[in-house]
């Protein structure tokens, strides 16, 4: 017969009764359902509609009256007794606690990173209809050419999909009227730059379009920092004047605390106020290129038809000024969303980081569920106890959830407070890849990040331990049952689990170690050039006074002079640049490239003129620094007034360019052939933009032909920093408008051009070195209760003959077995893994053998001391004592 069907009224009420706990629900339901149908019969005896709605309504709400103060109730009791339990095995909670405070730690501050750098959206209004457009060669392998004004008038009135279109440059000019002279960094903008951002200034205004006309009144927008920093915050700035480029400058307004893209400046000007922007050359030269330009779509564009518009502009570009774009360059043009090229540099380290930070989680996780596993296996007679007295298997399992999501709240809590600690150094180590680093905060998604993370450990840990809770409680209350049936599988599952540990340790080990091996190996490269004992310092000349290239030259050799008498100076040279100058590393070979022409070449059609960097020096720039002369002559004081233009290059570009022949007497030309400069001298290549960077092909010009004073350099007899301040105010003897900043020894400057990589290195390396102790300590753990679980056993081998040796090595030996399952599972993952890393690794392959080696031998015999502690035990086991045990 088929079942009977129950009313609906009576199906209802036991829905609603669902709201209950489920031990009120044992304990009362059937009571309760009992209630409700004499109620009901009542009600239905007497008739009327309004007594069933009555008692529908007086039920529901007595349901959800007693509901929550049920469930409160037993919330209480099962947190007092996870208190309880906490404190009366204080050495699991303190080690269980540090540990998830570690895993969560680690991945709340590596996530805080990430959720502000790459997922954020960008802090103005619509900015994911902010575009950066870049103007390419692809053919020279120039990504981003830049933009000249005649270009970017083209762009504003051809393009279809831009509802605005500004362009940005910064450069260092010195400021008066605040002190002493200040060499500030400022943005040169189009009037509507702010508008198109969507920024409103915190005091006065921003850029109007009188202000970008040529010959308007110069005026400056202070950003907030250099506001705060420099002038105390004063709400009176605006209406004060400073001078700069030899014109009264007028402060108009102050930005608001916003993250400035994509560089950070002091303060910024209109294009009309920048006296190279705005000069005849620049104005009216397609070629003089120097600006980027920004971009926001028009509504419903996407990236993909802003991206195809540009291309079309610049094949029309091409078509119609084939000078400038010769087809050999390759010349083209794309849109790409200004957040992604914000984060195109940070997103691959950030990215690896967070899977390091996510596997050091995964390790504690699985460290802690083994602790726990083993706490079971010591609470078994407690919890059959507990089964045999009518808790049921959810009631078990609530209360050991509740105390694995204790535990975890804890190790959360602890290890927030360990990610703050961190982000400091983790925001100062973005900075050097991304300009968004000043957007890392905790937050309220971090903080429910750290939550998640809590939970989710939580319920991994407390329901893998509920899983084994009940696995034959029943013989747990009978005497001698310990370590049978279920203890035998609580073992296969902690052995997994240090495997596990072991094969993420592997894969972190070897990821730490292979950044190490590339930072050691990039440490000792020789960079050409002798670093110890020279001081560096950028030398920012007030431009207004130097009109013409005689003026310079006069200034830079009276500079030059002065820096030269001053004692404990070797020697000293002026430059455009140095070797590891910081804006150089940043801005790569393609910031000081040229193409040219050699003498006597002619290019097939289609192919790529030839490519070099260059670099305006001063006569003593090789010696100050070393640089070795390989053939001909150095550059000398003759290279100067009507002297024919000379260069020097260095043995990359001869090998380059030159292959079969020293170049002596060689002539080459960068403006298609007005001006020659013949090869005097090959010199020993630098790497000047990074150890890691290979030596590209460079040219020397002489000051005394080409100035463009921007470095000054000095070689001096004692420590270099115990003259920078003498070497100041020489400087400023010769022009107390110069403005000298970024003074670094040359060995600072190397030091600061490997930040990145060793800072990489160095948080892989404590994240592996976490995951090793993790792990070391998850193995000495489980070879310890198992050895506890088997005394019986032991002795028994011990009585009928065995000896301690043997012993030792069964016991060592089950935890080396684990070790090298482990390590031989982490081999196999590292190998899968390799790709990720691989671009971050100079001159050491991804499976180097002996970083693997290593890392393989260092796990083993952790692996080995975590087990002998154990297997000593083992070994001292009196058969007598074990045999009359449990």
């Amino acid at each position: 017969m088929g079942k009977e069907t129950l009313p609906f009224s009576q199906r209802l009420f036991r829905a609603l009764v669902r709201a209950l706990p489920f031990d009120f629900r044992i304990n009362y339901e059937g009571e309760m359902e009992g209630v409700f149908r004499e109620q009901q019969r009542e009600v239905e005896e007497r008739g009327g509609l309004m007594g069933a709605l009555k008692l529908w309504k007086e039920t529901i709400v007595g349901i959800f009256t007693t509901a929550p103060r049920e469930h409160w109730q037993i919330l209480t009791s099962d947190f007092g007794y996870a208190v309880r339990m906490m404190r009366k095995n204080l050495g699991f909670t303190i080690v269980a606690v540090l540990t998830l405070a570690l895993g969560i730690g680690a991945n709340t501050a590596i996530f805080s990173v990430v959720h502000s750098v790459l997922l954020r959206p960008l802090p103005y209004p619509q900015g994911q209809q902010l575009v950066f457009i870049r103007q390419q060669q692809k053919k020279m392998g120039i990504a981003d050419m830049g933009f000249s004004v005649k270009e970017i008038e083209d762009y504003r009135a051809q393009n279809r999909t831009l509802s605005g279109l500004v362009e940005y440059h910064a450069m260092s000019f010195t400021l008066f009227g605040h002190g002493d002279p200040e060499r500030v960094r400022t943005g040169v903008v189009s009037a509507n730059y702010f508008d198109l951002f969507g920024v409103q200034p915190l005091l006065g205004r921003t850029f109007l379009p009188d202000d970008e006309k040529l010959g308007a009144p110069a005026v400056l927008l202070l950003s907030y920092e250099y506001w705060k920093n420099n002038f105390g915050s004063d709400a009176g700035i605006v209406g004060k004047t400073f001078e700069m480029n030899d014109k009264v400058h007028t402060v108009v307004g102050v930005l608001p605390p916003v993250p400035q893209y994509p560089n950070e400046n002091d303060v910024y000007m209109a294009t009309s106020a920048c006296p190279f922007r705005s000069n005849k050359m620049h104005l009216e030269d397609r070629d003089m290129r120097m600006m980027e330009v920004f971009g926001r779509l028009k509504p419903g564009v996407t990236v993909a038809q802003a991206s195809a518009d540009t291309s079309t502009i610049a094949a029309g570009l091409k078509a119609a000024y084939p000078k400038s774009y010769p087809e050999s360059v390759g010349f083209t043009s794309s849109a790409t969303p200004l957040q992604e090229e914000l984060t195109k540099e940070a997103r691959p380290t950030l990215l690896v980081l967070l899977g390091a930070a996510a596997f050091v989680l995964l390790i504690a996780c699985a460290n802690v569920a083994n602790l726990t596993l083993a706490r079971m296996s010591r609470r078994e007679r407690e919890l059959a106890v507990r089964s045999a007295l009518g808790a049921g298997r959810s009631r078990i399992l609530r209360q050991l959830l509740t105390e694995s999501f204790l535990l975890a709240i804890v190790g959360g809590v602890l290890g927030l407070i360990l990610s703050y600690g961190s982000l400091e150094l983790l925001t100062d180590f973005v900075g050097r890849l991304t300009p968004r680093a000043r957007e890392v905060h905790i937050d309220a998604q971090v903080l429910l990040f750290t939550l998640a993370a809590a939970l989710g450990t939580s319920i991994v840990f407390g329901t893998l331990s509920a899983l084994f809770s009940r696995a034959n409680l029943t013989s747990s209350l009978k005497e001698g049952s310990s370590g049978a049936g279920s203890g035998y599988r609580q073992n296969r599952v902690r052995s997994a689990l240090i495997v596990c540990q072991i094969a993420f340790s592997f894969m972190l080990l070897i990821g730490a170690g292979l950044m190490l091996r590339s930072l050691f190996k990039m440490q000792q490269v020789d960079a050409g050039i002798v670093p110890q004992r020279v001081l560096t310092m950028r030398t920012m000349f007030n431009w207004t006074k130097y009109t013409d290239d005689e003026q310079t030259k006069v200034a830079v050799q009276k500079l030059l002079d002065r820096v030269q008498s001053e004692p404990g100076v070797l020697s000293a040279a002026i430059s455009s640049r140095y070797p590891f100058e910081p804006e150089m590393i940043t801005g790569g070979p393609e910031s000081v490239s040229f193409s040219f022409q050699i003498e006597g070449r002619t290019l097939e059609p289609g192919q790529a003129p030839p490519v070099s960097t260059f670099a305006s020096v001063s006569t003593d720039y090789f010696k100050t620094l070393g640089i070795p002369l390989k053939a001909g002559r150095l550059l000398a004081e003759t290279d100067r007034g009507k002297a024919p233009d000379v260069v020097v290059i260095n043995e990359a570009a001869r090998h380059q360019y030159w292959p079969n022949d020293v170049p002596l007497g060689k002539r080459v030309t960068a403006d298609g052939g007005t001006h020659w400069a013949i090869i005097v001298g090959v010199v020993g290549d630098v790497r000047e933009f990074g150890l890691d960077h290979p030596p590209t092909a460079e040219f020397y010009a002489s000051q005394g032909q080409n100035p463009q004073p921007s470095a000054l350099i000095v070689r001096t007899v004692s420590e270099p920093r115990s003259m920078a301040q003498i070497l100041t105010r020489a400087v400023h003897e010769v022009d107390a408008q110069t403005a000298v900043t970024h003074i670094l020894t040359l060995e600072q400057a190397r030091y600061e051009s490997m930040a990145s990589p060793r800072v990489t290195a160095s948080l892989l390396g404590i994240f592996a070195g976490l995951a090793l102790v993790i792990a070391t300590a998850g193995i000495g753990g489980i070879m310890a209760l198992i050895v506890s679980q088997r005394v019986r056993e032991i002795g028994i081998r011990i009585a009928l003959g065995a000896r301690p040796a043997s012993i030792l090595q069964m016991v060592l030996g089950q935890g080396m077995g684990l070790a090298i399952l482990g390590v031989g599972i982490g081999i196999a993952g590292a190998i899968a893994l390799t790709g990720l890393v691989k671009s971050f690794l100079f001159e050491v392959p991804p499976t180097d053998v002996l970083t693997f080696s290593g890392v393989g031998v260092t796990l083993l015999t952790a692996a080995a001391l975590a087990s002998y502690l154990p297997a000593r035990r083992a070994a001292a086991v009196d058969p007598n004592i074990a045999l009359r045990a449990d």
